[in-house]
């Protein structure tokens, strides 16, 4: 039964076309009957001047066969002869050739010799490949059969029964379609016509069931030449069979070994690298098959287990991949991401010690084996009838990652070293593709880690906001990014608000965002207004970036920012804001009205184009939500920004939600879709301090301020039910006014805000900040910012329009005891104006 086949095998074989190898047959007395144009090609005579003479030519004489008829004689009682020779080529050169000799028998008993000749000094490596060449050059079993110009069968080998099951007395005399009559049949006869007609060798592939293996498909190689007589006509056909199943096989391995190289990896997750392992290994190399990765291979974590001595201590593994032909996968007893013991005994903990893979052709299932130390695993291995087993160990770089187990259960024949030596390549091919996922996952943890950690843990909005937050990192094939977000008291009850995207993905992206963050801090502490403030953020990131610069070796750490700085002040609920080429904030007001400010974009940090930011200051409710967020929120691969600007006014225009709530809402937007960046989301609720709360006075720039601001500071605190903090607040006042008298000019403002703590604040017109210093003992006065210094939790200055504000916190419990102030005044800096 045969079948044609016109696939990339047969396109193969034709590369494989015979310039170096072809055929003639001369008869028993050693006569030339019949040449090919491939002959003449090879040797350099035509038909005419071989066809009816000698083949001493071409025959190689021994002292065992010193003539013609003694060597076809000694031929004949070894059916053929194969070997080398050296013969000389027509124009005098001598050909390093190999001779096959193949009896061919004809009706009524008559026999013919054939002849295939092939110069194996010019065969290059692919042209050795070749399943028909590979044959000749070989004793490989070939089937010969020649016909007439009406394709009758006039000459046939044994072989060629083997290979259909037709007998030679069925077969001679009678055409191919007479014999196996069909369209595939007739195919391959309208390619015998071809090569008749054209008198040039082709090589046709087709398929069929032979009968010494009916159930089992096949592959077979018809190279066919033209015979011609000595005045160059075609005397026939000739076609040299070979069963090319083996090379097909060995083809389909290196088409699978292709689609290796484009399915492996194509994710960087060690999991699914593993899954598409074990999926192309079924059911093409095994019937079952599993990998196993050290434990803490998929998550980046632990250190490497390195190939060679256990000392006793097995690493433990969790099962990553698995397939079979079978529906459920019954053979194993772990199923995917669940540990898997190994044993001592096991060929696996062999392969683990030396790092060579273990080729078990015959598995040996009988009681008291390695099989025995595991009763779960034995019995699956006899209910399946696991009968051949390959251990191929996955690493790189001495790296143990895992190991790859293939089994035979279906499939009656065992492993052999040409499929271990696949199953190694597929596995090598993999182990490239898990040790980059493994390096990336131990870098984007290790990412992950180090931004966490450099983000607040605690959001403190103080009297000010209400505060929740969310950051999510973007998925695995991004990485984790540069996005930060801050909450920062300032003094007088006011609070800053940041977000902040580094460009860039990893562990560099991450460490630039924790020197903005610090950076951010200290420009904050500096109490710089917003657009003041990125400016000089701006210098920061170009400083960095050209610091980076100056190491040329390495991976610019820097390279542009951008970020949104907002302070919002709970006494007049103003807010001003400022951004670097960031995504503008969202504002609901309390009855769920939903804005975008139109706030001017800015340049991104380290452009170094030197526009100047500007703020812009916004009176908000009470009860008023402002969103802040990277473009990771709105930004997604479908649609556009103002689409994904509309989803988060509507996730948020519910002022009745809770903050939580809301962030949970704001970043479950797109269901079932991985972030393509990372997302961070700050939202905060402000909140406004009562008037009652907050006194204010406008007094004098003379003597009698001092004694003003001190009777007014405790009228106050007694009206607060604070008068546990009067001594102590209005030495803080008197010092402070009495700076503002000494060094300013014009009116001076006090203010006393009461929220979580006791603010004092004095205004005056001079703009240079308060510096102190070290009081000599013999100095009267000088010591006022030291005082302060003992007696509040923190003291500062900021400038504001017209003038400075000094200002000092002290907690609502009562603070440092006065006595212990005035002991630490005798050695105060003093105040350098």
């Amino acid at each position: 039964m045969i079948s044609n086949n016109n696939v990339t095998l047969g396109d193969r074989l034709n590369a494989y076309e015979t310039s170096e190898s072809a055929v003639a047959m001369f008869d028993g007395q050693g006569t030339v009957v019949a040449w090919t144009k491939a002959a003449e090609r090879l040797v350099g005579y035509s038909a005419r001047n071989m066809v009816g003479r000698s083949t001493a030519l071409l025959l190689p004489f021994s002292e065992e066969a010193p003539t013609i008829s003694a060597f076809i004689e000694q031929c004949r009682a070894q059916n053929g002869w194969s070997g080398t020779t050296a013969v000389r080529h027509r124009d005098g050169r001598m050909l390093n050739i190999n001779l096959r000799i193949s009896m061919l028998r004809g009706q009524d008993g008559t026999v013919r010799w054939l002849i295939s000749v092939t110069d194996i000094g010019t065969l290059s490596s692919e042209a050795m490949d070749g399943s028909v060449r590979e044959a000749l050059l070989t004793r490989a079993p070939i089937g010969i059969v020649v016909r007439d110009p009406q394709l009758r069968c006039t000459w046939v080998n044994d072989t060629m029964e083997r290979h259909d099951g037709i007998s030679r007395d069925r077969r001679l005399g009678r055409q191919f379609t007479d014999v196996l009559p069909g369209a595939k049949a007739e195919a391959i006869e309208a390619v015998m016509r071809q090569v008749l007609h054209s008198g040039a060798t082709k090589v046709h592939q087709y398929r069929m069931w032979p009968p010494t293996s009916p159930r089992q498909e096949h592959t077979m190689a018809a190279s066919l030449f033209c015979l011609q007589d000595a005045d160059g006509q075609a005397l026939g056909v000739c076609t040299i069979n070979v069963d090319v199943t083996e090379s097909r096989q060995a083809l389909e391995r290196l088409a699978i070994l292709s689609e290796a190289s484009t399915r492996l990896g194509s994710t960087l997750d060690v999991m699914q690298t593993s899954q598409e392992l074990a999926d192309l290994a079924v059911p093409l190399l095994a019937d079952y098959a599993i990998v196993d990765l050290e434990q803490s291979v998929p998550f980046g974590e632990g250190s490497p287990v390195r190939i060679g001595p256990m000392d006793g201590r097995l690493p433990a593994f969790r099962r990553a991949g698995l397939a079979s032909i079978h529906q459920g996968v019954p053979e194993s007893s772990w199923m995917r991401g669940e540990s898997v013991p190994v044993t001592a005994t096991s060929p696996v903990t062999g392969v683990l010690r030396t790092g060579r893979s273990h080729l078990e052709a015959i598995l040996d299932t009988a009681p008291g084996t390695w099989i025995d130390e595991d009763p779960a695993r034995a019995q699956k291995i006899r209910e399946n009838n696991m009968h051949s087993l390959m251990v191929v160990p996955i690493r790189a770089r001495r790296v143990l990652l895992g190991v790859a187990l293939f089994v035979r259960t279906e499939d009656p024949v065992p492993f052999q070293e040409f499929d271990l030596l696949l199953a190694e390549e597929l596995v090598s091919r993999a182990a490239m593709s898990m040790d980059n996922a493994r390096q990336y996952a131990h870098e984007h943890t290790a990412a992950l880690a180090l931004q966490r950690n450099l983000l607040p843990r605690r959001l403190k909005g103080g009297t000010a906001v209400e505060t929740a937050s969310r950051y999510l990192p973007a998925d695995m094939d991004h990485g984790v990014g540069g996005d930060w977000f801050d909450v920062i008291p300032l003094s007088g009850a006011r609070v800053a608000l940041v977000v902040g995207d580094v460009v860039g993905h990893g562990i560099n992206a991450a460490a630039t965002m924790g020197r903005l963050r610090t950076a951010v801090h200290t420009l904050a502490d500096m109490e710089l207004p917003p657009d003041e403030l990125l400016a000089h953020l701006d210098d920061t990131v170009q400083r960095l970036a050209e610091e980076d610069a100056d190491a040329p070796n390495q991976t610019p750490t820097v390279v542009g920012a951008t970020c949104l700085y907002a302070v919002y002040d709970p006494v007049t609920r103003k807010c001003t804001m400022a951004r670097a080429g960031h995504p503008p904030p969202a504002i609901v007001d309390p009855q769920g009205r939903f804005t975008f400010p139109d706030l001017p974009t800015g340049t991104p940090l380290g452009t170094g184009l030197g526009v100047p930011f500007e703020a812009v200051e916004l009176e908000l409710p009470e009860g008023s939500l402002l969103a802040l967020y990277t473009d990771g929120l709105i930004e997604s691969r479908d649609h556009d920004i103002d689409v994904g600007m509309d989803r988060l006014a509507a996730a948020l225009a519910q002022p009745d939600r809770s903050l939580e709530d809301l962030c949970t809402r704001a970043t479950e937007t797109i269901p079932g879709q991985a972030p393509c960046d990372d997302v961070t989301l700050l939202l905060v609720r402000t909140r406004s301090i009562n008037p009652a709360q907050v006194a204010s006075w406008t007094l004098p720039s003379d003597e009698a301020a001092v004694r003003s601001a001190r009777h007014l500071t405790g009228c106050q605190l007694a009206e607060w039910g604070l008068a546990g903090l009067e001594d102590a607040t209005k030495l803080i006042v008197s010092e402070l006014v009495t700076n503002a008298v000494r060094h300013g000019s014009g009116l001076i403002g006090v203010r006393l805000i009461h929220h979580q703590v006791l603010t004092c604040e004095v205004f005056d017109t001079n703009a240079g900040s308060p510096q102190p210093r070290r009081a000599r003992s013999t100095d009267e006065n000088g010591r006022g910012l030291f005082l302060v210094g003992q007696l509040s939790r923190r003291w500062g200055a900021r400038s504001v329009s017209g003038g400075k504000v000094v200002w000092a916190e002290a907690n609502l419990a009562p603070g440092v005891p006065k006595a212990r102030a005035c002991e630490g005044a005798a050695v105060a800096e003093a105040d350098v104006r």
